[in-house]
């Protein structure tokens, strides 16, 4: 008979098989109403799963993350219950979890509309009062392609018609409703504490432009309606915080449908983008990063021997020219091994770092294309650093504090590190990826850093550190990596004469901070909700007259502050000056100064923030000491 083992140590035995929500119910009430799943061995299970034998038990509850995504996964299906249930010819496709909730793709003889989705919850809610049983069970796949089909859901037989003939098929079922999942469900509807639907969009079947439209939509769920409301009021707030929204509102940047996924950066947007240019130059020399610059145009046959033609050729813009084929460069690696390559490098010349914002080009999917965050023409802050085995650790655990010092000087100070380890499809040796991983993990070991591991998440070519930040809403960015690489500068024949004379291979490293300058810009402005910080503010300062006596004294401020390198426009418009205070603290510029009779006679100025603080009379000469000295650090 089964002796239970708990996280704590303590155990519980038992005369018979007992199931997960059993040894719950056991240890307390409060804990078995909060149980929706368990975990043995690593696998997440039913809490209906019968225990037969001795085990460690992990009890999965409402409030834990693994608990979350068994609830969402649950969502998911209640919604496709809900929709079947009011709308009986909609066929239910696929609907899996994301960060922060569910989706399901659905296929309807018409578009579904903002009250079908209020109808479609209602419903949900009606479903989870009724608590209804969810009950797994097995069946074969034939018999399943059979089953699908006599119930009118062509897509789900399709999926199924796709997995190996002689496989039993997990399908869960809730009422009149049943759906092909491998689970664990919560073991029942009313165990889905908090639920909303989000929105309506569209997604082509199975992510493939040439397929047919199909209806996504999108919900939410959490552990508690505390929870929900707290998410609810984020993501509101994340809408207020729209870099695209903020970005007309600023004058930054904007998108047309001429040049899709590409931006036109006007005059305020590319100062920002120039500043964090000239930052990150000056961050890279500090480290002994030689800047480069490399061709956008590469012929196809380097893509190919670098290993990307297989895994990214359906990403890749390419064009002939003079019997040849070309394609728009999607990353930087391979050019950069072109540069090493030049001369024979020694020993004495690694760790050879080498740096450049490199101008890239994916096919992303229109569909998936968003602003900043996601576009087809971007500017990678790449690096590559070329290194022996026994540099590894050190250059990662360098390039951490690297990272650390950006992030801050940035306004981020929360970050969430994962490892990310060898994927099925991959090239180089087990040997080499034995020594890629464990060189990671000891770099962050000695960091003193938690992380978390993620298996079979790697680049094809290697293993990598993702670096995450968390915004001033919450939200998580992930944005820089470092990777290890034993095998593209050898099929790219980049070669070092080691001390003892032989030739050897040189690790690469593939390390990014910002990922991409567009992509970094998105988050910057919904981070700081447009109010950059001074040194990243494309005006830093407006100098506003009361009179138009004061104007020549006015642009004369101006010109001292642009002399001083500060980024300075004057406002002479004959508008009142409370007019002029209001307009250009919406425009979110972090210095208003304001000049009068009194002003004038004493070379000074009345300063106010953008947040409204009055910093009274202040001299000139002494503002901009006081200016320069804030943004300096950061040039």
């Amino acid at each position: 008979m089964p002796n239970i083992t708990l996280p704590d140590g303590s155990q519980r035995h038992f005369d018979c098989p007992v199931s997960i929500l059993d040894v719950a119910a056991n240890i307390g009430a409060g804990l078995a109403k909060a149980t929706v799943a368990g975990k043995i061995d690593d696998q997440l299970l039913d809490a209906s799963y019968l225990i037969e034998s001795d085990v460690s038990l992990q009890i999965i509850t409402t409030s834990s993350e693994a608990g979350l995504e068994v609830i969402r996964h649950s969502s998911a299906h209640l919604m496709a219950q809900a929709v079947k249930q009011l709308f009986p010819k909609a066929q239910v496709t696929i609907g899996p979890v994301i960060d922060d909730g569910f989706f399901y793709d659905f296929a309807y003889e018409r578009a579904f509309t903002p009250d079908d989705v209020t109808a479609i919850e209602k419903q949900m809610k009606v479903l989870i009062k009724q608590n209804i049983p969810v009950e797994r069970c097995v069946m074969p796949r034939n018999e399943a392609v059979k089953f699908f089909n006599e119930r009118g859901e062509t897509y789900k037989a399709e999926i199924i018609e796709s997995i190996p003939s002689d496989e039993d098929l997990s399908l869960y079922k809730q009422g009149d409703f049943i759906d092909l999942c491998r689970g664990p469900h919560v073991p029942s509807t009313g165990k889905i504490p908090a639920v909303k639907l989000m929105k309506l969009a569209g997604a082509y079947w199975r992510g493939d432009s040439n397929n047919e439209m199909l209806q996504r939509i999108y919900g939410t769920a959490w552990g508690n309606k505390k929870e929900l409301k707290a998410y609810i009021r984020r993501i509101e707030e994340a809408e207020k915080r729209d870099h695209r929204k903020i970005a007309r509102q600023l004058d930054l940047f904007h998108i047309q449908e001429e040049a899709p996924g590409q931006v036109f950066w006007h005059a305020k947007g590319w100062t920002i983008y120039q500043a964090i240019a000239q930052y990150m130059r000056s961050q890279q020399r500090l480290r002994d990063y030689q800047e480069i610059n490399t061709p956008e145009l590469v012929d196809f046959s380097l893509w190919e021997r670098s290993g990307h033609a297989a895994k990214y050729s359906d990403d890749m813009f390419s064009l002939e020219s003079d019997g040849r084929q070309f394609a728009l460069k999607p990353m930087n690696c391979p050019c950069h091994i072109q540069v090493f390559n030049q001369g024979l490098k020694s020993y004495r010349d690694l760790p050879l770092r080498l740096a450049e914002f490199g101008s890239c080009h994916r096919n992303e999917m229109s569909g998936a294309l968003h602003g900043l965050m996601r576009v087809r023409g971007f500017v990678q802050d790449d690096g590559h650093i070329f290194c022996t085995e026994d540099q590894i650790q050190s250059e990662v655990a360098d390039f951490i504090d690297f990272l650390h010092a950006v992030y801050k000087d940035f306004g981020f100070d929360e970050l969430i590190y994962r490892l990310s380890t060898r994927p099925e499809s991959r090239v180089g040796s087990d040997e080499n990826w034995d020594k890629s991983e464990k060189a990671l993990a000891d770099a962050l070991d000695a960091q003193q850093l938690e992380w978390k591991e993620l298996p079979g998440e790697g680049a094809f070519y290697g293993p990598k550190i993702e670096f995450s930040l968390k915004d001033s809403i919450g939200r998580i960015w992930q944005l820089g990596t470092i990777q290890v690489d034993f095998s593209m500068p050898e099929r790219l024949d980049a070669q070092y004469v080691a001390e003892d004379g032989s030739r050897k291979v040189p690790v690469m490293l593939h390390r990014a901070i910002l990922g991409s300058f567009e992509r970094f810009i998105g988050i910057l402005i919904e981070h700081h909700e447009g109010r950059f910080p001074l040194w990243l503010s494309p005006e830093q300062v407006v100098v506003m007259n009361i009179t138009d006596k004061q104007a020549n004294f006015a642009e004369n401020v101006v010109k001292r502050l642009k002399k001083a390198g500060i980024r300075a426009v004057s406002d002479l418009r004959n508008e009142k000056i409370g007019f002029k205070i209001r307009e250009h603290t919406l425009q979110r510029i972090p210095y208003l100064l304001v000049v009068g009779d009194r002003e004038v006679e004493a070379d000074s100025v009345a300063v106010r923030t953008r947040s409204g603080e009055d910093l009274g009379t202040v001299g000139v000469s002494a503002l901009i000491e006081a200016i320069s000295q804030e943004t300096s650090a950061y040039l």
